[in-house]
């Protein structure tokens, strides 16, 4: 590649050795029209004259007699996954200096440890869907409910207690502590725009995930996007016939992580801790009621103006074209 401060580019030193070899103008006229040496006209014409590119030719040398042995490369690639060891403690196994162990793990993008997986010592394969709509990822976060007057995350262990205990119409556990159960968050998020859709639920059956699926296909489908497979774990609602012949009906194919892999379903177990830090906990709510309503502002905020690192630091909605409402 040309660097930014080459007088001639490729299209230019075909220009001028072209001018002197089919026009017949001399090399020093050549030159001084393009304010160049009259040895670099020269060298242009030369490749020209042999049928040779104009581009750069590789500052690689042809022979590297020093050059790290593959058999070291290959060891030293092993033992990063196995051992999950650093550069310092390789070069002593390895023999070689830690300047090389480094510079091998770079190449192999195995230079820093959140690039290998901490269960297999496998590198993390990062992927992304062509376009909206190839893949979605589903899953349910399951988060507490909180007290009237306030949870004990914000306003203390005594004074949750109290508010617990003071909550009205909740059965009562063998400590006859009132129990107030769980929400859970049903979410379907868009594996290549990361925009997502969400609703909370008082139970995670297989009906009231076939329902948020049929709701999120029309919410996704009012903004030009059609679903065409779906990832989820092996849950109950998801391992279902109900999702099944429902997956069938809309033209969905299933898909399924491997068992306790929750890895494989990153992007969406990344957006919940995203929603437990931006909506779920972020602020003190007086009831469960008052955070359940919170939420569509928040998924608003999440789709089309909080900035997305995967995104080009662009919201999610940025990713998507012709959508009604995209900059409101």
């Amino acid at each position: 590649m040309t660097h930014l401060n080459a007088a001639l580019t490729p299209r230019h030193r075909l220009k001028v050795a072209r001018l002197v070899v089919e026009d017949g103008h001399p090399i020093s006229e050549v030159a001084a029209r393009f304010q160049v040496s009259w040895p670099t006209v020269k060298r242009w014409v030369d490749r020209y004259l042999a049928g040779e590119s104009m581009n750069d030719r590789s500052s690689r040398p042809k022979s590297s007699p020093k050059k790290t042995n593959k058999a070291v490369t290959k060891r030293c690639v092993s033992l990063r996954m196995r051992l999950r060891e650093g550069p310092i403690q390789l070069a002593a196994r390895l023999g070689i200096a830690p300047s090389t162990v480094h510079r091998i793990l770079t190449a192999a993008r195995l230079n820093r440890l959140s690039y290998v997986d901490g269960a297999t010592g496998e590198p993390v394969r990062r992927y992304e869907h062509p376009h909206p709509g190839s893949l979605v990822h589903v899953d349910v976060k399951k988060i507490g409910n909180i007290p009237d007057g306030g949870g004990w995350r914000y306003v203390g262990r005594r004074q949750g207690q109290k508010n617990r205990a003071a909550t009205p119409d909740k059965p009562k556990n063998k400590w006859h502590s009132p129990k107030l159960g769980y929400a859970f968050v049903h979410t379907v998020i868009d594996d290549h725009s990361r925009v997502a859709y969400a609703e909370v639920h008082d139970d995670e059956t297989a009906i009231t995930a076939v329902a948020v699926l049929h709701r999120a296909v029309e919410w996704l489908a009012e903004r030009s996007v059609t679903i065409e497979r779906v990832l989820s774990d092996n849950g109950g609602a998801y391992r279902s016939y109900l999702w099944r012949d429902t997956c069938e009906a809309l033209s969905i194919r299933p898909k399924f992580t491997r068992p306790y892999r929750p890895q494989t379903n990153g992007k969406v177990e990344r957006f919940h801790r995203t929603m437990g830090d931006g909506w779920a906990y972020a602020r003190c709510y007086t009831s469960e009621q008052e955070r359940r309503d919170a939420l569509p502002d928040w998924l608003h905020h999440y789709n089309q103006h909080r900035p997305h690192s995967a995104c080009g630091n662009q919201p999610p909605f940025s990713r998507l074209i012709n959508v009604p409402g995209q900059y409101i």
